[in-house]
């Protein structure tokens, strides 16, 4: 008994020890949704694959295509395919939300262009990020109630390994919002 108590706490130590990372992470989502909800009441001259489409051509990017998607706020540049691939709420909306989020994603393909050091080392880490990113929260979630600490730290691993991908990815996000 006084062994597997002793796991329970153990466990729940680490929980206590990553949830300001967590915290923080569910903070940023929440403002990034409140903004992106605000902006998308602003209107605006263009639309945000228009918008993309006149950053790209003014760069001599002529050749990055520029792609609807589905979802929400999944809006990204493929440096392998050179496209711009904009969500359905982006690409053909006249807001503030959609010029800005399109001129943002255009500035990736800016970077690309330039081939921009932080940005090829942020495409080589993002295999490593999305394996953290799918499995850290299943792995304390399974350590946590099988009492193994084990998983518990693979996980802790996991989701560190996507806290270091999001530090390395802050200057790239930064620099193609001001690319744009």
């Amino acid at each position: 008994p006084y062994q597997r108590n002793h796991e329970t706490m153990f466990s729940l130590g680490y929980f206590i020890w990553i949830a300001p990372a967590l915290l923080l992470a569910f903070w940023a989502q929440m403002k990034l949704r409140s903004t992106y909800a605000n902006a998308q009441q602003v209107p605006a001259r263009l639309s945000g694959a228009a918008a993309a489409r006149h950053i790209l051509d003014a760069a001599g990017l002529h050749h990055v295509g520029i792609e609807p998607i589905p979802g929400q706020l999944s809006d990204h540049y493929d440096p392998r395919g050179k496209v711009l691939r904009l969500s359905e709420g982006v690409y053909g909306a006249n807001s503030a939300a959609a010029v800005g989020i399109a001129a943002h994603e255009a500035g990736h393909a800016l970077q690309d262009a330039k081939q921009y050091a932080p940005l090829v080392v942020r495409n080589l880490a993002v295999p490593i990020a999305g394996f953290g990113d799918k499995f850290s929260i299943l792995l304390l979630i399974a350590g946590a109630i099988m009492g193994a600490p084990t998983l518990i730290v693979a996980g802790i691993v996991c989701f560190s390994a996507v806290v270091a991908f999001q530090l390395v990815n802050l200057p790239v996000e930064f620099d193609a919002s001001n690319r744009a």
